[in-house]
């Protein structure tokens, strides 16, 4: 009967009898368990292999990250890269930059004046032009505290109580007669067009002081902290005089330094062909532009302070505005001076012909002077009483915006980091060579990496390019972005790698960390010299293989000597038979490099491709490029060079001093570094063989291998930094290298030890070599 509305809403439905259990009930839950059991196994050996990984990542992260089946798994293309492999990379990267295009961007920085602080047009083209190549850019700017110049002269005047000479500084003039003005101009040069533009930089002295004096004057030879000390020593009286100081030899704000020190009122400096070489016009050379002798009224530009990087009024911390600033005296001068050319020092240097001791009287340093064919003997001075030079120096003090331009290409590891950077700002129209051979160059690293990226590829490690800017005053902009990001630099950073002057000339140089040396000796090996007098010969086979040391004058500076970061300087440097550089100078223009400095470009090229290399290794290679047997082989280097200077003391005490304890403390280091280096290379050639991709937990733990060993790397360095800094230089951390507190650009090996020695510091001494051999100790430790 159908159902209807009567139909009762619940009814009794009758089932079949319930179906007998299977036969193999038990075998099935037996395997159920057994399956059960087997995937916790998979899912805890997937978790164990987090607590291999270095570093702060959480275990949950690590381990979902290296599953085989996760899109962005640091497993899913390592060891190679992702896009193509590293041999492919270094293929693209020898086979991109161009001379056409490094010429076309010298030629666009080069086209008017970049002082630091007035740059912003050349920063936004920079930010631009990467982000077109298809790197993400920014501008990181800083307030800064610098001068720019107002006013100047220099005149040879003679106390002759005469009539009031009208000019502009006449209330100082009216006993003297003007026996020669200076120009402190540069020659406009047809040949030459930025010369002669209308708003070029006067000549002065970047953080120079402003004054008026007028005085007698001494030459001083170099001004090195000897020279003044062989003064003092033949009873030349320095105080309330002038000096008269050739470029050269130690950095010149270190001139003017020992001679505000000694009591003297102003300092003059000239650049002597003596710097020149073979290529003279006392050896036939015509001068520029007509052949490549010195332009003889070119001048040399530069900044005066004490050598201590960053603004003046921040040191320390990043310049930002509103944060409280100190007084810069302490690091800048406060006596007058200024630069002028070998022209205008002619009739000074001739006033003091006969006048007081020659240099024939002094030691060898002060022999070599090429201006006798120009009548001049040398003479030390002082000045005769009626000579005097009127020394005047205008500034204005401001704070004002500096621009970086920082790009970024995110790698698979965002915790390891290379920086790659060249400053921008230059003191003249020009800077052809310095800084914008190097800028130039960058912009083809970028453009490289850039087509990389742009046909998939992406970097295991991260990469940072960066156009710095301020460095001429004092490598402000890459101290005050160092001082902002020094936690996350000091976390992640691998290396630094800086071109400044990228090409003056043919002969290859470099200074660097120790870690590095293996890498330069690979990456100058695979570069083609533009310079073969054999067919096949690369940079390497013509470079004579020198690494310098450390020590300051470029943006290195503070990745080394402040945080600890492995640094490499590289560039094409000029031969004593290359074309005369004019450094500083309108000359270092465009113009210059194109008929002189690098005809056809191509040292432009070999150095873009030796820094992208090089850059290439550090961010590619699986196992991080350094060598750390190398560092402890230098660490004896200079222990020994240390010993030689120890015996040369004039003290009885220091001069017989042993530092056995440095020489065993160095010992056990080499032993842990040669066995370190034994396992990174054996790790790394494991890392080469093949492993079948379903053996992916034997990847997952060569890659966690890798990591633990880039680690000890990556921090080693870090591990000769000294939180109280160097005595009187709190700034310099590192024990190993620093700039001479003398000499500046030149680098220093253990500076405090050897500061100690030369002041005949006995406890000086005793107390760096513990701080050293404790530093020594720490770094063996963490290789073990």
């Amino acid at each position: 009967m159908p159902p209807n509305e009567q139909t009762p809403l619940l009814q009794t439905v009758i089932i079949a009898p319930p179906r007998p259990h299977y036969s193999h009930n038990y075998i099935r839950r037996s395997c159920t368990v057994a399956l059960s059991f087997t995937l916790i196994v998979v899912i805890i050996l997937f978790l164990i292999p987090a607590h291999w990984f270095p570093g702060n990542h959480s275990e949950s992260e690590w381990s979902l990250r290296l599953l085989p089946w996760k899109s962005h798994s640091p497993l899913e293309s390592w060891p190679q890269t992702r896009g193509f492999s590293y041999d492919e990379l270094k293929k693209l990267l020898l086979g991109t930059p161009e001379e056409e295009k490094a010429r076309e961007w010298s030629q666009y920085y080069t086209a008017g004046p970049h002082l630091a602080g007035k740059n912003f047009s050349q920063a936004l083209w920079t930010k631009n032009l990467w982000e077109a190549f298809g790197v993400a850019s920014e501008i990181a700017d800083y307030e800064i505290y610098l001068n720019y110049p107002l006013g100047h002269r220099l005149a040879l005047v003679e106390n002759v109580n005469g009539e009031e000479v009208d000019d502009k500084y006449s209330k100082k003039m009216n006993t003297y007669e003007v026996k020669y003005e200076c120009s402190l101009e540069e020659d406009i040069l047809g040949e030459d067009p930025t010369s002669g533009l209308e708003n070029r930089i006067p000549t002065f002295h970047g953080y120079g002081a402003t004054g008026d004096v007028t005085a007698p004057f001494v030459y001083v030879n170099f001004g090195t902290y000897a020279d003044f000390d062989d003064l003092v020593k033949a009873n030349v009286n320095l105080e309330g005089k002038i000096a008269l100081a050739k470029y050269g030899r130690v950095f010149r704000g270190l001139k003017i330094k020992r001679a505000q020190e000694l009591g003297m009122i102003g300092v003059v400096m000239y650049t002597d062909p003596e710097e020149d070489g073979e290529i003279t016009e006392q050896n036939g050379y015509e001068a520029y532009p007509d052949g490549p002798a010195r332009q003889p009224s070119s001048v040399q530009r530069g900044s005066v302070q004490f050598c201590i990087a960053g603004d003046p009024t921040t040191p320390g911390y990043p310049s930002k505005p509103g944060v409280p600033r100190l007084d810069p005296h302490w690091n800048i001068p406060s006596i007058p001076s200024l630069p002028i050319s070998y022209r205008d020092a002619l009739p000074i240097l001739r006033a003091l012909n006969g006048h007081g001791p020659n240099v024939s009287d002094f030691n060898k340093y002060w022999q070599g002077g090429k201006l006798g064919y120009k009548g001049v003997q040398y003479s030390i001075g002082p000045s005769p009483p009626n000579l005097e030079l009127n020394l005047v120096a205008e500034y204005e003090y401001v704070t004002t915006p500096l621009w970086n331009v920082i790009g970024i290409v995110n790698g698979t590891l965002q915790d390891e980091v290379v920086v790659i950077g060249n400053h921008r700002d230059a003191w003249i129209a020009g800077g052809a060579g310095d800084p914008n051979s190097g800028s130039a160059a960058l912009n083809e690293v970028v453009r490289s990496f850039g087509t990389a990226l742009k046909l998939g590829w992406k970097p295991l490690r991260t990469i940072v390019f960066a156009s710095w800017d301020g460095e001429e005053y004092g490598l402000i902009g890459s101290t005050e972005w160092v001082e902002e990001f020094m936690p996350w630099l000091s976390n992640v950073a691998i290396a630094y790698l800086n071109v400044d002057v990228g090409a003056r000339g043919h002969a290859f140089g470099t200074s660097a960390s120790p870690l590095l040396t293996k890498l330069l000796l690979e990456a100058t090996s695979a570069v083609q010299s533009p310079n073969q007098t054999i067919p096949g010969q690369t940079i390497r086979d013509v470079w004579n293989g020198h690494v310098a040391t450390m020590g300051s004058g470029s943006d290195f500076t503070a990745f080394q000597d402040f945080a600890g970061i492995p640094s490499a300087d590289i560039g094409f440097h000029r031969l004593p038979n290359s074309p005369v550089y004019h450094y500083h100078s309108n000359y270092d223009s465009f113009a210059w490099m194109d008929r002189f400095g690098d005809k056809g470009w191509h040292y432009h090229i070999a150095i873009t491709k030796v820094w992208a290399l090089l850059a290439a290794a550090l961010v590619d290679k699986p196992i991080i490029a350094f060598n750390v047997t190398d560092y402890s082989t230098g660490l004896q280097n200079y222990l020994d060079s240390i010993k030689t200077n120890a015996s040369a003391s004039p003290n009885t005490s220091i001069r017989f001093t042993s530092f056995p304890t440095l020489e065993r403390a160095i010992a056990r280091l080499h032993n842990a570094s040669t066995n370190f280096d034994a396992r990174a290379e054996a790790l790394s050639t494991a890392i080469a063989g093949s492993v079948p991709w379903w053996k992916w937990w034997q990847k997952a733990r060569l890659f966690i291998q890798a990591r633990q060993v880039n680690e000890v790397y990556k921090y080693f360095e870090r591990k000769f930094l000294y939180e109280k800094g160097l005595d009187g230089r709190s700034q310099f951390k590192h024990v190993v290298f620093a700039p001479g507190i003398w000499t500046g650009y030149a680098g220093a090996t253990f500076p405090g030890l050897v500061e100690a020695i030369n002041n005949e510091d006995r406890e000086g001494i005793k107390r760096w070599t513990e701080i050293i051999e404790n530093k020594i100790n720490d770094a063996t430790n963490w290789l073990s």
